[in-house]
C-alpha cells in the first residue's frame, strides 16, 4: 500500500498505531489506519436423503477437486443469505438452511469457515460458473483423496460421525499446519 484511499497522499507506513497492538498501515498525513481483517468463507451441506451435495471446482485454487458448495461472504448479506447464494451460484441448487454446523478458523490463511447444514428443495442441480459438475454422493462414494480443502474434508468427517451417531451438534475449531498436512483442532462442540 502505497496512497492512502482517504486523502491521497504517499503517507503510509507500516506501524503500531497509539493504542493498538499491532502493526498496521497508517497514513502519516491524516492518520487513517487500515484494518487487515479475516475473510469469512460461507457455504452449506446440502442434503438429499443419505445423500450430500459436492460440486467439482472450475477455477483455482484446486481445479478439478470437490468441494461443497462455498464462497467468501459479500458485503451487505447475512451468513444464512452467503450460505444459500453459493449454494444456488456453485450448484444451481435451492436449499433450506437447518442449522450452523461447523465454524473453524483458518489462521495462516486469516479466514473463517462458517458451514451450514441444509435440505435441497428437489433435485433440479447442475455446476454453476465455479464448478465443472455437481453430484449426490453416498458416504461411501465421497472421493476423500480429491477433496479441495481441509475445512471441507474435517467437515464431512464431522457430518458423517454426527449422522452415525444420530446427533448433530455444531463444531467449532481451529485448522493448523503441522508437517505437511492440516490438522483440525476441536474447541467447542455443542449438541
Amino acid at each position: 500500500m502505497r496512497f492512502c484511499s482517504r486523502c491521497g497522499a504517499e503517507a503510509i507506513s507500516w506501524t503500531i498505531p497509539a493504542g493498538d497492538n499491532r502493526s498496521r498501515h497508517v497514513c502519516g498525513a491524516c492518520n487513517e489506519i487500515y484494518y487487515e481483517n479475516p475473510k469469512i468463507v460461507v457455504g452449506s451441506i446440502p442434503e438429499w436423503e443419505d445423500k450430500v451435495l459436492l460440486c467439482k471446482r472450475a477455477i483455482e485454487p484446486r481445479y478439478g477437486y470437490w468441494t461443497l458448495p462455498a464462497g467468501f461472504m459479500e458485503n451487505d448479506e447475512t451468513t444464512l443469505d452467503a450460505a444459500v447464494r453459493e449454494t444456488l451460484e456453485e450448484a444451481q441448487a435451492r436449499v433450506e438452511i437447518t442449522g450452523l454446523y461447523t465454524v473453524m478458523n483458518i489462521p495462516h490463511t486469516n479466514q473463517v469457515y462458517m458451514m451450514f447444514r441444509s435440505r435441497l428443495l428437489d433435485l433440479d442441480f447442475g455446476p454453476g460458473e465455479e464448478s465443472l459438475e455437481c453430484r449426490l454422493f453416498l458416504e461411501s462414494e465421497i472421493p476423500w483423496t480429491e477433496l479441495a480443502f481441509p475445512t471441507i474434508s474435517h467437515t464431512l468427517r464431522l457430518y458423517y460421525a454426527d449422522r452415525r451417531a444420530a446427533r448433530f451438534g455444531v463444531h467449532m475449531g481451529d485448522i493448523v499446519r503441522e508437517q505437511n498436512r492440516a490438522a483440525f483442532i476441536p474447541r467447542l462442540t455443542h449438541g
